[in-house]
């Protein structure tokens, strides 16, 4: 029985000094961990390079007036204006300057049905808008992007005639403004997902600076 636990003590001896030994060789050695790649970014994926190709020049002309809400064409195309130059990813110009596409659309029809209502009056109603646009190629007058949006706002309804009107008026501005957002968002994905003018620009001769852009 001695001689047992004696021979196990030699041998836990040994095994220690032999796991020392191992730890200060690979100290003494200067092993390093390291990790192969660039890495975790903050914020998703390493950006890639901004694209060479300059946004296409567009020109945004005043909205046609089809419905039967007066004096609101300006301020819709305004807000088409205002809207796709900050979203669209194209480079709104003036008409009068030089430009690859020209957006061209009508207010379809604007309409205020009634939301819930009481034995005697209406509670709450909503504005309804409709606008078609589409965006042509300058140089070749070929339709190259067609799209129909609609955009509500509700209001409630008071006694007050006139301050009904505000509140319809607004909902109305409300509504464009939707709409605006929405076609310039869908122009934006349109434009990265499947880039109008790649085709035409192999096909665009080196000496014309005058058009850019377009498929």
């Amino acid at each position: 029985m001695r001689d047992t636990l004696n021979a196990r003590g030699a041998r836990a001896c040994f095994v220690l000094p032999a796991s020392l030994a191992l730890l200060a060789s690979l100290a003494g050695c200067g092993y390093q961990f390291r990790v192969e790649g660039a890495g975790p970014t903050i914020g998703g994926a390493e950006a890639t390079s901004s694209p060479t190709v300059p946004p296409p020049r567009l020109v945004v002309r005043t909205l046609e007036n089809k419905s039967f809400e007066p004096n609101i064409e300006a301020r819709f195309t305004n807000y088409l204006r205002h809207e796709f130059s900050s979203g669209s990813g194209a480079q709104v110009v003036p008409d009068t300057e030089v430009a690859d596409l020209v957006l061209t659309g009508q207010i379809v029809g604007v309409g205020i049905p009634t939301l819930s209502f009481s034995m005697t009056t209406t509670l709450e109603s909503r504005a309804e808008v409709t606008i078609a646009v589409k965006v042509e190629e300058t140089r070749t007058k070929r339709v190259v992007w067609t799209q129909t949006a609609k955009g509500s706002s509700e209001f409630y309804v008071t006694p007050d005639l006139q301050f009904n009107r505000v509140l319809q008026n607004r909902a109305v501005e409300q509504a464009g403004r939707f709409i605006a957002e929405d076609l310039a968002s869908r122009f934006l994905l349109q434009l990265e997902s499947q880039p109008l003018w790649s085709e035409w620009l192999k096909m665009k001769p080196a000496t014309d600076t005058a058009d850019t852009i377009v498929k």
